[in-house]
């Protein structure tokens, strides 16, 4: 029987191909341009129907995560549209660290990824959609070094700033389908939650901050190789311009809710980051994180409070980072949301895991979250 096919020049794509025998693949990550972050990967197979698939990625031992492999299962559609859970094993000892996938697919395509992906078309898609709605202003706030826009929907009268970006870490792609469930809200001249947010604020909703990244199927870094999340006290042209784009656009309108959304490769559940270790750190201004972030462990049970990274010592706070230079810079409440890349613990699904499709409701769920937080907040 003829061997399987293997590519990855895509959107996104990301594979290396170092042999295939009948329906077994090796395969290796590529690493981010000039950096050392390597996690993210998507791939098509052709030629695997009713074939029991077994496809071995190995040295992922050195990949930027490694704790994150333990437990994960890869992202597995036949159509492109709905993304299942294929079967995965992680052993550390084999060939520096290999995850195997088997999965028999019912027809002669089927992608794999370490995420669902969502494309650039999707991305032109969900701009467009929104920026036809009425009362929505779109903005490109600059490009990045290949030229791409920076694209920003904007929307509400009221005078609270509020700033929502996402894919910072392009390889974190719940991150934009968490960004096409609130703006399905937003947008929605129906929707409740929405015309609450449109009256009280000014919303400045940035879908993907790292189009680069996005297209290149990097993990965490731009056309150059560099983490966007670690820019924001000293942005430049040359190396960010993603970043200063969206910094600039924040000096001019002034920010007092910012929320930044990401994936986490280990932790399999969904928290929140706050900016705790920030030099003026004010107590009313913590209260104002603390406060929105039990509204939305009380609204939710896909949201928790008892897992996340560790809290900053006072004073030493990383500026670098969007959330603490944000809080430090205008005094708001600012976060950093991140959502699994493997199951829910608390919820598991066995078949699809942590999906786009939760990610959604979950956007929809912070937006809500944030209407009880305004007023509680004017009260």
């Amino acid at each position: 029987m003829s061997d399987i096919q293997i590519t990855s020049t895509f959107d996104s794509g990301n594979i290396e191909v170092l042999s295939v025998t009948g329906a077994a693949a090796a395969l290796r990550i590529r690493r981010d341009r000039d950096s050392e972050f390597f996690q993210w990967f998507h791939f098509r197979v052709s030629g695997g129907k009713g074939r029991a698939l077994e496809l071995r990625l190995g040295g992922l031992g050195a990949a930027a995560y490694p704790m994150g492999w333990p437990g994960y299962r890869a992202c597995v559609s036949e159509d492109r549209q709905v993304w299942t859970r294929a079967e995965t094993a992680w052993d550390e000892k084999s060939d520096g660290g290999t995850l195997t996938i088997r999965y028999t697919p019912e027809s002669d395509l089927c992608w794999f990824a370490y995420f669902a992906p969502y494309s650039l078309e999707r991305h032109d898609d969900l701009v467009a959609a929104a920026a036809a709605c009425e009362g929505v202003d779109y903005r490109c706030l600059g490009h990045s070094l290949d030229g791409r826009p920076i694209d920003c929907l904007e929307m509400g009268d009221g005078p609270v700033q509020v700033w929502l970006y996402a894919r910072q870490h392009p390889g974190e792609s719940m991150a934009e389908w968490w960004m096409e469930g609130a703006l399905e809200a937003l947008t929605d001249a129906a929707d409740p939650v929405g015309r609450a947010l449109r009256r009280q604020c000014r919303l400045h909703v940035v879908p993907n901050a790292n189009p680069d990244g996005s297209a290149r199927g990097h993990l965490r870094t731009n056309a150059l190789g560099v983490n966007l999340n670690r820019e924001w006290a000293d942005p430049s042209p040359e190396r960010s311009p993603e970043v200063l784009a969206i910094r600039n656009a924040m000096d001019a309108s002034g920010v007092d809710f910012a929320m930044d959304i990401h994936g986490d490769e280990a932790i399999s559940a969904v928290f929140l980051a706050g900016f705790e270790g920030i030099p003026s750190l004010q107590p009313e201004q913590l209260a104002g994180y603390r406060r929105y972030r039990a509204i939305l462990d009380r609204r939710t049970p896909d949201f928790q409070t008892r897992r996340g990274y560790p809290v900053a010592s006072p004073g030493k706070g990383n500026l670098a980072m969007a959330t603490s230079q944000l809080a430090e810079r205008f005094g708001c409440v600012a976060m950093t949301l991140e959502m699994p890349f493997k199951d829910h613990d608390d919820a598991p699904d066995p078949v699809q895991g942590w999906s786009p499709e939760r990610s959604k409701l979950l956007g929809r769920e912070c937006l809500a979250a944030l209407v009880e937080w305004l007023e509680q907040r004017e009260g």
